[in-house]
């Protein structure tokens, strides 16, 4: 395995080293780091930076672990003990995050990373928040409750922008242009708004097929904004067009019969569609074509809850639980492509 420190190869056109992704390479990725004793607790979240050089976890010990993405370690670790952190999403700036809580209350936090102090606070939801969006344009972003609303915010400002009361638990995001967002609703609708007249209500619906034995945990736009992929508590991976609403690949085959929050995510060219597993191997399709490119295995047969693709290199990110001594230990994992196989 080849050292991570020197394996950053960029997917971006704009770099000066690039590699295409092709099944070739999708089938290459292997563990070449595996983080096993930064945390005590589940990890609830991942997210990259958008210069794809910063990694950060939030777990349910209460601590947010920041990694250094080209040195493949660990940089720091800071501690939310009063308020828990659950999801975690970081800002235009690489040292700031907001993150939504899971103790005392349900308001979502600004936090420095510099200096581990809160800029701002943003109140209003009155039960858990299991959905944020932070806008790829500016300072906006979204948040979904089980109080069955979503909420448009400012980083600058803590009072909330704009309100949607919905019919049933919500997911939500941004398109990748940040001028629209889009609503699951209930596991059945999506919904799409114009971020600029959002007041008016949504300028389309789309109903689609409810899955009776599971529900809808996440929503993403792929990066070239025509696909909207939907991960469930299931065994089941919705993918739909964006623009019609018509579905277009269930992706199956990945295991999960005890309904748990497992991500999946588009790679960086909406190519291919990651998900986690139950049994701990990470699951590759062709996102047009629906076809499974690979299956790959991880170091431990423990779920992998959490999968990002970095935005600017070649390289994903997973958290699972790693087995030691009949104990289940959280891990996170950095994966690169090993062609040379």
């Amino acid at each position: 395995m080849k050292d991570l420190s020197t394996s950053q190869t960029s997917v971006g056109s704009g770099n000066s080293v690039t590699m295409k992704l092709t099944d070739q390479v999708m089938r290459s990725f292997r563990v070449a780091k595996l983080f096993k004793d930064q945390n005590t607790d589940r990890i609830n979240s991942l997210d990259f930076s958008h210069n794809g050089e910063t990694l950060i976890s939030s777990s349910e010990d209460d601590s947010i672990v920041i990694y250094d993405c080209l040195e493949g370690k660990p940089k720091k670790t800071l501690y939310s003990k009063k308020y828990g952190v659950d999801l975690i999403r970081f800002t235009h700036a690489v040292n700031t995050v907001i993150y939504t809580s899971n103790k005392v209350d349900d308001t979502i936090r600004y936090l420095s990373l510099h200096d581990n102090k809160f800029i701002r606070y943003f109140p209003g939801h009155t039960k858990k928040v299991v959905s944020l969006s932070m806008s790829p344009i500016d300072d906006s972003f979204l948040s979904g409750s089980l109080d069955k609303t979503i909420r448009l915010w400012d980083l600058r400002s803590p009072n909330c922008q704009g309100m949607m009361n919905l019919q049933g638990r919500p997911v939500a995001s941004f398109d990748p242009d940040g001028l629209i967002f889009a609503c699951g609703i209930n596991s059945e609708m999506v919904k799409l708004y114009d971020l600029r007249s959002y007041d008016k209500g949504p300028f389309t619906t789309f109903k689609l097929q409810q899955d009776r034995d599971c529900d809808w945990t996440s929503l993403k736009f792929s990066n070239d904004g025509k696909k909207i992929l939907i991960s469930t508590n299931g065994a089941v991976i919705r993918l739909v067009d964006a623009f019609t609403g018509q579905p277009m690949q269930t992706f199956m085959g990945q295991m999960n019969q005890k309904g748990l929050l497992l991500e999946a995510s588009f790679t960086p060219d909406a190519q291919f569609v990651l998900s986690g597993s139950q049994d701990g191997k990470l699951h590759v399709w062709h996102a047009e074509s629906g076809s499974k490119v690979a299956t790959l295995q991880s170091k431990e047969e423990n779920p992998i809850h959490c999968v990002q693709f970095n935005p600017k290199f070649m390289m994903v990110a997973t958290s699972s639980q790693h087995s030691v001594s009949s104990k289940s230990i959280p891990s996170v994992a950095f994966w690169i492509p090993n062609i040379d196989e």
